[in-house]
């Protein structure tokens, strides 16, 4: 399987992006899609993910700012950022799980395969 996001950029506060994520390979349609994101000197962080059922989880700090969404037929991943803040600066990255543990999504150990990154910076 392989991951690539795209979508990154500069974009002051207030502003919006919206990252894809291609997913390429052999899948068989029941991974949990996550979003994660790492900025400088920090640990990688849970964003939301998007479980084949379509349930959507998120991190409190994106909840009704961010939505995640994927089309299976396209096998494409998105996550929609609207109202990006400053703190929302990071390389976000796409991952993909076949762990169904009930928070696995949220732990970026559980994914088996990730994109390469893309830059989201957010100026005030």
């Amino acid at each position: 399987v392989q991951l690539m996001e795209s979508g990154g950029g500069l974009v002051q506060a207030g502003g919006s992006l919206r990252l894809s994520c291609t997913v390429s390979g052999s899948t068989t349609g029941r991974e949990t899609m996550g979003w994660f994101r790492q900025a400088p000197g920090k640990e990688r962080e849970f964003v939301a993910a998007i479980r084949w059922t379509d349930v959507t989880n998120y991190v409190d700090s994106v909840k009704g700012r961010f939505t995640i969404s994927r089309d299976g037929e396209q096998d494409m991943v998105y996550l929609q950022m609207n109202s990006l803040k400053p703190e929302d600066t990071a390389v976000y990255y796409c991952g993909s799980t076949y762990d169904s543990g009930p928070f696995s999504y949220r732990r970026p150990g559980a994914y088996e395969y990730w994109g390469q990154g893309t830059q989201v910076t957010v100026s005030s």
